[in-house]
């Protein structure tokens, strides 16, 4: 089964593939490159400008700007001043403009990037969220995306400039310097960059180590936080409080592991640089001496290897930033890359022509490394009739509603609605026709009203009430502190279990579906609020096509037609009078639940 995909790796470098994503943005960042570029020569300037004042004094009328005709020293002084506050305006100027195209362009792709996980996530098909944590894809969708923050707001451009300094100072080097000195200052650089490009290397391994582990917390807190009533109702406090310190400890020490390595760069990018730094001192010192280059040739240079060679040491919080940017990065882009299994038709179904005619044919279907649960199935739901399934936990009922709506594909068969196969129809308008009552109830933060209108966005006040109304919901929706406005916390939890099932139901009723599910939906109501449900279901089923999956028999009971599923196959079928009638498992149901003794057992 393609779930199996999910593993695998994608091979390709995570800067490589967030480049890739990025293309809709590359004038942002050739704008920015440019700026960057451009503010570090400004930035590299101010030495220049030293060694040309040092040179004024020393040569005074044979200096640099005397040569170009300009003889007083004043005035030499002058034009230097002016040129100096040019250079300081453009450079702040240029900052400025890096500074905030980077920081909106990490906006951007940031913002783009939730968004695009997001709704791949959204296109993921119900197998993956099983062999998903959900704490896990938080995690990758919240804490991994805002990694890559820190990294494109100053971790790009500070690559960039020190880069662009680098061949600075090597071309500098080289114009200046007699060779033998340009090569004992430059011999520290390819121990550095290839220091770097080592270090980075390792560290990707482990900062990959340490996103996972952040991964396995996240899903920790969040599988506790949303059990915190069976966490107390067990007493397991200290119990989970245990579990979570050795999720939090993995994490600590695996941080550790890449602390230790990356706090010992700068040590050792310090040593290198020193080496460079100390053959410019001397062998620059004594050329000067010599008269091999000036006074003011040698100023520049000090001032710049110190400007140019010491942000070196910066690399390592640069590297640290980028390998844990690259370990984000890769957990969302493989995210990304997670296949969609379920592929929309192109078929349109409009919910105005629908009739609701449903065919499973010799369906097959089994979960992901499991064996199957339904065999071979064929059910015939004629349009606008209520039919009617049971049969014990784990016969397969639920599972027929998950393949209706292709919340997973069949392994063989076909299922069709109005003689159409459901895989070649636009899997939007599909749902779109079908409202489902689920027995676990979902209700989202927010107020009552627009959970009843969730789905049937544009709903009025009047129709959400009147839809409340049929699921005997509106009594106690008014009943609560602010009627319709009242909050009803995450997942419903201020609400009783047949407060969200009415609710629930109420949605259902404004969706207006042609084709209407009722899996378990009167599971968690008392028998007064079932029989006021039951009332209302005939108003809901009526010239509508109706599968009502069901424990307690009494609620269906009225079907057009019940069938009785054991282990994924459909073994009795008829009314409620002829299964009755025909004393087999469904008639040995319904005495268990309603305590009618059979004949064999009064005797």
């Amino acid at each position: 089964m393609a779930i199996t995909s999910k593993f695998r790796k994608n091979s390709t470098h995570p800067l490589q593939r967030l480049l890739n994503y990025a293309r809709r943005y590359r004038q942002q960042i050739w704008q920015a490159t440019s700026f960057s570029i451009i503010n570090t020569i400004l930035d590299i300037a101010p030495p220049w400008l030293i060694g040309t004042a040092v040179d004024i004094l020393v040569k005074q009328q044979d200096s640099i700007i005397g040569k170009l005709g300009i003889k007083n020293i004043v005035s030499q002084f002058l034009l230097l001043s002016f040129i100096t506050v040019i250079i300081w305006i453009f450079e702040s100027l240029s900052q400025y403009v890096y500074d905030r195209i980077w920081r909106n362009l990490a906006q951007n792709i940031q913002h783009a990037l939730r968004l695009d996980t997001y709704n791949h996530v959204q296109e993921l098909d119900s197998a993956y969220f099983e062999e998903s944590s959900t704490g896990n894809l938080m995690s990758i969708l919240n804490d991994d995306i805002n990694q890559l923050e820190d990294f494109l707001n100053f971790g790009a451009n500070d690559i960039i400039q020190i880069s662009t300094s680098i061949i600075i100072l090597t071309i500098g080097a080289f114009w200046i310097l007699p060779p033998f000195i340009t090569v004992a200052v430059l011999l520290p650089m390819p121990f550095i960059v290839w220091g770097s490009f080592a270090y980075q290397k390792r560290l990707e391994t482990r900062y990959a180590d340490v996103r996972e582990k952040a991964g396995f917390l996240n899903a920790r807190l969040a599988n506790n936080l949303s059990g915190i009533n069976t966490i107390k109702s067990f007493t397991a406090e200290e119990y989970e409080n245990a579990r979570l310190a050795d999720e939090s400890e993995a994490y600590r020490k695996s941080n550790s592991k890449a602390i230790k390595l990356s706090a010992a760069f700068i040590p050792l990018i310090r040593m290198l640089i020193l080496v460079g730094f100390t053959a410019l001192l001397f062998w620059g010192g004594m050329a000067t001496y010599a008269g091999t280059i000036s006074i003011g040739s040698y100023s520049v240079l000090l001032v710049l290897v110190q400007r140019l060679l010491w942000p070196l040491v910066n690399l390592g919080e640069i590297f640290d930033k980028y390998q844990r940017s690259m370990a984000s990065a890769n957990r969302v882009m493989n995210l990304l890359d997670a296949p969609i299994n379920i592929i929309r038709g192109d078929i349109p179904l409009h919910i105005t022509e629908v009739r609701g005619e449903i065919d499973f044919k010799q369906v097959t279907f089994a979960y992901y490394n499991r064996e199957p649960v339904i065999k071979k199935l064929s059910l015939h739901i004629p349009s606008g009739k209520t039919i009617a399934i049971v049969g014990s936990t784990g016969s397969g009922k639920s599972t027929l509603v998950k393949l209706l709506l292709r919340f997973y594909d069949i392994s063989s068969g076909t299922i069709t609605v109005d003689g159409i196969d459901i895989q070649k129809l636009n899997l939007h308008d599909l749902r779109r026709s079908i409202g489902l009552v689920s027995q676990d109830v979902f209700l989202f933060h927010g107020t009552v009203a627009e959970n009843i209108a969730y789905g049937t966005f544009d709903a009025n006040d009047e129709q959400i009430i009147k839809a409340a109304k049929i699921a005997e919901a509106h009594d106690f929706i008014m009943r609560l502190p602010e009627s319709y406005e009242t909050i009803v916390g995450e997942r419903g939890q201020k609400l009783s279990g047949g407060q969200r099932q009415r609710i629930a139901i109420a949605r259902a009723v404004l969706k207006n579906p042609p084709i209407l599910v009722l899996d378990e939906a009167t599971s968690a109501v008392d028998n007064e609020t079932e029989a006021a449900i039951q009332r209302s279901l005939e108003k809901i089923t009526a010239n509508r096509t109706t599968i009502a999956i069901a424990h307690r028999l009494s609620t269906i009971r009225n079907a057009d037609r019940i069938y009785v599923m054991e282990y994924g196959e459909l073994v009795e079928s008829g009314t409620h009078e002829e299964l009755l009638e025909r004393n087999g498992i469904y008639a040995n149901l319904w005495r268990v639940q309603s305590g009618v003794r059979s004949r064999s057992q009064n005797l």
